[in-house]
């Protein structure tokens, strides 16, 4: 697919509007994933990209319907958006169910054995571990 990232990123952007939070969150995610990917032969750079970006699509609905989200709801909320939204720029089905199965299991024990899905969870891993040492210590100097 041409232009795939710039794709993604619109995706992203135009669901968040202007929750940036959650579209810094999922690009920091994307670099992180991109660098542990390097190591590894056997997966898709669409399908880290288009994971990595997405991965979080479930915290509007469940925050919508629910008042809240979390990993459960994360889980249960995504794989629907992100089939819709990678249908609509002709995300080929193959790899398209294969980031509805990542993002419908990014927080949970792994059901799949998909290289991408270890590179999510790993890279998603660092970067929440991050921003909650950045929350803490701008807490501590509240």
């Amino acid at each position: 697919m041409p232009f795939f990232k710039g794709q993604i990123v619109k995706l992203l952007t135009d669901y968040f509007e202007d929750d940036y939070r959650r579209i810094q969150h999922a690009v920091s995610v994307l670099r992180y994933a991109e660098n542990i990917m390097e190591n590894s032969d056997s997966c898709d750079p669409e399908v880290v990209v288009a994971a990595a970006l997405l991965h979080d699509v479930g915290i509007k609905p469940s925050e919508k319907e629910l008042g809240y989200n979390n990993g459960k709801t994360q889980e249960e909320y995504g794989p629907p958006v992100v089939r819709a939204l990678l249908a609509d720029i002709g995300f080929p089905e193959d790899k398209l169910q294969k980031v509805v199965d990542i993002v419908g299991n990014h927080h949970s024990p792994s059901r799949f054995d998909y290289p991408e899905l270890a590179v999510l969870k790993e890279a998603d891993r660092i970067v929440n571990r991050m921003e909650e040492a950045k929350a803490v210590g701008s807490a501590g100097k509240a």
